[in-house]
């Protein structure tokens, strides 16, 4: 590999761990099949693209340099082995599949070449995948729904059930789906190994991972003088010496991620990991970094927010992926159950298609994947339970494939565990740029400040570092500063919004991107802006960005995201800088005619959005620009009085409420009632509470609502019991057994029509129940 590049005019050197780190001020691409060696931090801290070693072989077969974004070895670009080839689909959908994956580091070539690995196509009847098979490519021939799968989640899922000719997902299969991977938690399934009574195992000889190496065992480790004897033995055998200095360790180990050393490590950029981490360098003698997996960096010791009193079970998970989830729950601070009972606030399944996952909607316990769990301890906040990543569930796969897959985020860790002593908190918020564009994908490694010699064992003066651009030479920024890194970078990530944008635009619409595309004819078709079709499109072996952009508009960053209720003229608003977004937590307007009593409008009222008027949309379409919304704030005066609301004092009220409006309630609904379960579900779930379904079982009880009082200061808030019903259709019978089940369970019975929920979600206001009561 040096010396091809250096026969093709480039300056070639080859890393040398662990006797020395790279220099980064003299680097422009560091070339490795992992991201997993020491210097990643500090490449990405500046701005140095970590490229796989096929971007060599692609940039030299094309003569020019290739966007490094699609090579990347990070895992959170979970496409990037992944080279699609888009068979017989619709333009619109083809042009959503091929962003969607350029977005997440994968390629799309227009024609089919060896370099493709997946044919996306309806049919095996298609003329790729006729070519393919008959020239026994070793593509793979998968349905579209394979990629939305993928994007849905965030990850990348075995294709196998979508594999024509005979995809198992279009099959009537009553058996659960089995797992088959490897997940990567071995070794990393408890964060104190010595709490099971296991001992460091290292190989014949230690040679790489201590050489040189400096290591610091904590006091806060708890391990007796004997095993600490045994590691100081093995640390020393392997090339590298403990010492007691923080100052001067290159290796932090500690159990929780508190005190001043451990402050101190972590500011000075040194790898801070737990006993399991330690454990794991001397059974495998190759450095890992201790962020890699959730379980190898120090656990806090007061849990994550909001966890402690949850009572969380699992189902569908097994081995190694089972007690990865248990011992992170236990870290998380809640209670992992082996049992579901009506207790339980939340069930974590691998796959929907169980006992326990039937029992749990009955009893309106919480039911989503483990990306919930993995990305609410990874951001260090408990993650909305309506994003639909965390609730959806792909046929004939098992999420326990993609288990361990998420990793810790540096700039998260700063923030909330050892920040500067002289920042303000105020004005450096944790930051997630990708998820700007796109907050159900994984956010790159954020530019943060690193002082130079944080990066290297010896000082140097900080230097600045060369970035490609796509499209153009390599330019120079002038400064490293914080600031400007971070400018560079959103830059940089901006590209990526793009793609995302355009197959979330595509999913918007009916259908989505698995169900066929439009006729031009169709009057809701939205245009792409696309000067030509595939087939004209220059014959590149495999695309890059510029590529990407002859199949696609330029869109900006969207400036608002918009919820519409009631309202149809939607078209060509991404255009503008609006994004239509279908879930409510994450917009940040709300545009209707009137105030209406749609579950779109009342839900999305709990997130406290500017509730404007669709005359917004008119004057954006009839100008061509965004105006300001402010100029258009919802006066619905007559609806106001009609419904006993006030929109801008509900709007302070969700502010202050923050979803938890109906926390620690539990509120049962009738099977029967008009509008439907899930919309009322929706509207209390969304306000905090839990929406149960009323269905007479024998032997059914009142959940306990110990795990949400810790949350509510009211006192009444798990003493009263709702059932939602409708006047006319209420079975006095029913009625009379839901008093006897909550009377039995020391608890006060409230029957009411469903216009309380209503008003109270409306109004962002616990609504008395008398005047509502059945």
């Amino acid at each position: 590999m040096a010396e091809v590049l250096r026969l093709h005019d480039g300056e070639a050197l080859i890393a040398r761990y662990p006797e020395e780190n790279l220099d980064v001020k003299e680097i422009t691409h560091v070339v490795s099949d992992t991201y997993d060696f020491p210097d990643y931090n500090a490449c990405a801290d500046a701005l140095i693209p970590v490229v796989r070693p096929t971007w060599v072989q692609h940039c030299l077969a094309k003569k020019k340099l290739l966007n490094p974004r699609q090579y990347s070895p990070d895992p959170r670009y979970f496409m990037s082995e992944v080279c699609v080839c888009i068979a017989d689909l619709p333009p619109g959908d083809a042009d959503a599949i091929a962003g969607g994956v350029l977005a997440m580091g994968g390629l799309w070539s227009p024609k089919l070449t060896s370099q493709v690995t997946h044919i996306i196509s309806l049919s095996m009847e298609s003329e790729t995948a006729a070519v393919a098979e008959k020239r026994k490519l070793n593509a793979k021939v998968v349905l579209p729904h394979w990629v939305d799968d993928c994007l849905k989640l965030g990850r990348k899922i075995d294709e196998h059930p979508y594999q024509l000719p005979d995809p198992e997902i279009l099959k009537s299969i009553n058996k659960p789906p089995m797992g088959k991977r490897k997940t990567p938690v071995e070794g990393a399934l408890h964060p104190d190994p010595t709490q099971s009574g296991q001992e460091p195992t290292a190989p014949r000889k230690l040679e790489k991972v201590f050489k040189k190496k400096l290591v610091m065992l904590a006091t806060d480790l708890g391990i007796s003088p004997y095993l600490r004897g045994i590691l100081n033995e093995l640390i020393t055998a392997g090339g590298g010496r403990v010492t007691d200095s923080v100052s001067k360790t290159d290796m932090y180990i500690c159990k929780y991620r508190e005190g001043q050393d451990y402050k101190t490590a972590s500011r000075a950029g040194k790898d801070v990991g737990n006993l399991a981490w330690l454990y794991f360098l001397i059974q495998t003698d190759q450095w890992t970094s201790p962020m890699r997996r959730m379980l190898h960096y120090p656990v806090a010791k007061e849990g994550l927010p909001g966890f402690p009193g949850l009572l969380i079970s699992l189902s569908n998970y097994s081995g190694d992926a089972r007690s990865y989830l248990e011992n992170l729950i236990t870290a998380t601070g809640a209670k992992c159950t082996k049992t579901l009972k009506q207790d339980n606030t939340h069930l974590i399944t691998a796959h929907d298609t169980s006992e326990k996952c039937a029992a749990a909607r009955e009893w309106g316990v919480h039911i989503i994947n483990h990306l919930w769990l993995e990305e609410s301890y990874a951001r260090w906040k408990m993650q909305s339970i309506t994003d639909k990543r965390y609730t959806h569930f792909p046929q004939r796969t098992n999420l326990g494939d993609v288990c361990g897959h998420t990793q810790l985020d540096r700039g998260v860790l700063e923030q909330k565990f050892f920040p500067d002593e002289d920042t303000d908190m105020t004005d450096a918020p944790a930051t997630n740029p990708m998820g700007q564009a796109n907050q159900n994908t994984f956010a790159p490694p954020s530019a943060r400040r690193v002082k130079s010699e944080q990066i290297s064992k010896t000082p140097r003066t900080p230097a600045a570092s060369r970035v490609v651009a796509p499209g153009k030479e390599n330019v120079t920024p002038s400064t490293t500063n914080s600031r400007k890194s971070k400018e560079v970078a959103a830059s940089r990530l901006h590209m990526a919004a793009e793609d995302i944008a355009l197959y979330e635009k595509e999913t918007k619409r009916k259908g989505g991107v698995i169900y066929g595309g439009r006729r031009k004819s169709d009057p809701e078709r939205v245009e792409l802006g696309r000067k030509r079709s595939m087939d004209e499109i220059d014959d590149a072996e495999t695309s890059n960005d510029s590529d990407a952009k002859k199949v696609k508009r330029s869109i900006d960053a969207p400036q608002m995201r918009l919820v519409i209720s009631k309202y149809e003229k939607w078209k060509q608003l991404r255009s503008l800088g609006i994004l239509i977004t279908t879930d409510p937590s994450r917009a940040t307007h709300l545009a209707a005619p009137h105030i209406v009593r749609t579950m779109k409008f009342v839900t999305a009222l709990a997130y406290a959005p500017l509730v404007i008027s669709t005359e917004f949309i008119d004057a954006c379409l009839q100008e061509g620009r965004l105006v300001d919304p402010e100029d258009y704030v919802l006066k619905d005066t007559q609806n106001e009085k009609k419904f006993h609301i006030s929109l801008s004092d509900s709007r302070k009220r969700a502010e202050k409420n923050a979803n938890q409006l109906l926390q620690g309630r539990c509120i049962y609904c009738m099977e029967q009632i008009t509008g439907g379960f899930e919309t009322f579900k929706a509207i209390v779930e969304a306000n905090g509470g839990r929406c149960i379904l009323w269905r007479n079982r024998k032997g059914t009880t009142v959940p306990s609502g110990r795990a949400d009082s810790e949350a509510t200061t009211d006192t009444d808030a798990n003493n009263d019991v709702y059932l939602l019903s409708d006047e006319n259709k209420s079975a006095p019978g029913l009625l009379a057994r839901f008093r006897e089940m909550v009377e039995g369970s020391r608890k006060v019975a409230k029957i009411v029509k469903t216009d309380w929920i209503l008003e109270t979600a409306m109004s962002q206001q616990l609504r008395p129940t008398k005047p509502y009561e059945l």
